[in-house]
């Protein structure tokens, strides 16, 4: 076979003739394997990460039927292995390899391609690895949908919902990654700041345990560029989105009853319909003791946008009745629905607004009022009340208004205190770099350089009608806010200081 020689060493674990495109042999995989004579490399050469934690038991069973179809060594489980390690055990290999004059690991590193299987999160977290290594030429990712929200598989064609496992399904999709085009997406920062409390908490509360969200954002070192003597200073960075309000609320207690009750949360059905049972109980359908109208977004802080590099700082306005507010990367969020849309063209020439491309350096900031508000979103056309796109966007929080209130980056949840006696509290996200992710077909994502995407806007007149800019043209809602996982961002990464 292609890539192998007889024998056990860089075998496949059962006989996989068609799959010889994608197999790696174990000297490339290994450092310390015997290096061995290979005719020709394998024209999409893949390395597959899986967590066998996500989709009740797809996980494990999806690293099974990998791992019979192509070399064992390529397939790893994130329960076991991070993905960091295994990267850069591979990449420092490739770089022995290819100094030692080794055509075969060229060839690999340069046709490389990354599949990551499990929640948003999980997709994240490698993203975050991949954007840390700051490759010359970094392997494009495709993502299995194996999580609850799904919003980056949707995203770029993988789908939403959970795989089959058997290994025509597994094949098929093996084939649609070699087919599949390279896409650029944008990653953004994210800082929060606030003076060292004089009593009471400001480290944020992970629901049970830590996410991966919480593990990027952490509070930085006092070597840190950012550091600020007397402060505490926070950074992470997300692909898909950051949300504070309510869903945020929503999507911590949908994780905290996950971690008590795992046995309770073992298909992508049963966890929607979960989602939705602890949105009736939070308020996120109505107005509720859980949820003040003190936490509304504009009682809780000032907004401001920079709308593009180097301008200047302005107020947002935000509509008092808001309580949820999300900053948008990629036209997916809460398991496929798109709170931006497109805008029509009274609007792009009112506001300055334009169709979202996950490339553009643009976030797009929306709000919501509660469930009822987002259920526009299953109308065609329907969006959520678009509030501005700016290339940085800053919360400024009022003194006092809350003791705490909760955010989510790309799904993950906290509860972050505020300290009562601090009027500096300000978090602040920018625009830091892009990366690359495999795009199939039918593709919701858009890039700004590719002349078949809609430039600027829609002439549907739906568009117009469906409008939530004003506060009381909707009374209708939306089954559900998903959930999905996070990412580890990069640690030392070279970001721009808060203004």
């Amino acid at each position: 076979m292609d890539g192998h020689t007889n024998g056990t060493n860089g075998s496949c674990s059962k006989p996989c003739e068609p799959l010889t495109d994608y197999c790696i042999p174990d000297y490339i995989l290994n450092p310390d394997s015997e290096q061995v004579l290979v005719d020709q490399a394998p024209c999409c050469p893949v390395v597959v990460f899986i967590n066998s934690r996500s989709g009740g038991q797809l996980g494990s069973s999806l690293i099974k039927t990998y791992r019979e179809l192509l070399n064992k060594a390529q397939v790893f489980d994130l329960s076991e292995e991070a993905p960091e390690k295994v990267l850069h055990r591979l990449y420092c290999n490739f770089e022995k390899l290819k100094s030692n004059g080794d055509p075969i690991a060229f060839q690999i590193q340069s046709n490389l391609r990354l599949i990551v299987a499990g929640g948003d999160g999980t997709a994240s977290w490698l993203l975050g690895v991949v954007s840390d290594l700051k490759l010359s030429h970094p392997p494009p990712i495709a993502t299995v949908p194996l999580g609850t929200g799904n919003n980056l598989p949707f995203s770029f064609g993988w789908g939403k919902k959970n795989p089959t496992t058997d290994q025509e399904a597994v094949k098929s999709f093996l084939g649609q990654v070699k087919k599949a085009r390279e896409m650029n997406i944008d990653s953004w920062h994210i800082i929060m700041r606030m003076r060292a409390p004089q009593e009471g908490p400001c480290e944020p509360i992970a629901p049970l345990e830590l996410p991966h969200s919480l593990h990027a954002f952490h509070r930085v070192s006092g070597s840190d560029s950012l550091n600020m003597e007397g402060y505490h200073t926070y950074r992470g960075g997300f692909w898909n989105y950051f949300s504070m309000g309510m869903d945020a609320q929503v999507s911590y207690e949908f994780h905290s009853e996950r971690k008590r009750n795992p046995e309770k949360f073992k298909n992508q059905l049963t966890n929607q319909s979960t989602y939705a049972k602890l949105g009736l109980k939070q308020g996120w359908f109505a107005a509720s003791l859980t949820h003040p109208s003190s936490r509304n977004i504009a009682q809780l802080a000032k907004v401001r946008i920079m709308k593009r590099p180097g301008g200047q700082w302005e107020e947002l306005k935000i509509p008092r009745s808001i309580r949820s507010i999300v900053c948008l990367n990629l036209p997916s969020f809460s398991g496929g629905l798109n709170p931006w849309g497109t805008p029509g063209t009274r609007k792009v020439q009112e506001r300055d607004l334009t169709a979202p491309f996950v490339d553009d350096g643009l976030i797009e900031v929306v709000g919501f009022r509660d469930a009822w508000h987002g259920l526009v979103l299953l109308a065609p056309n329907g969006h959520g009340t678009r509030l501005a796109q700016a290339h940085r966007i800053r919360f400024e929080f009022h003194k006092g208004a809350a003791e705490h209130t909760f955010m989510r980056i790309d799904g993950e949840p906290w509860k972050q205190p505020l300290p009562k006696d601090d009027d500096t509290v300000v978090v602040e996200i920018s625009h830091l770099r892009q990366v690359t992710m495999l795009a199939s077909d039918p593709c919701k994502s858009k890039s700004v350089n590719d002349p078949s995407s809609p430039m600027c806007c829609s002439n549907h007149d739906d568009d117009e009608r469906n409008s939530l800019e004003d506060e009381d043209e909707w009374e209708e809602g939306r089954k559900k806010f998903g959930a999905a996982d996070t990412f580890k961002f990069p640690d030392e990464v070279d970001v721009a200081h808060l203004s």
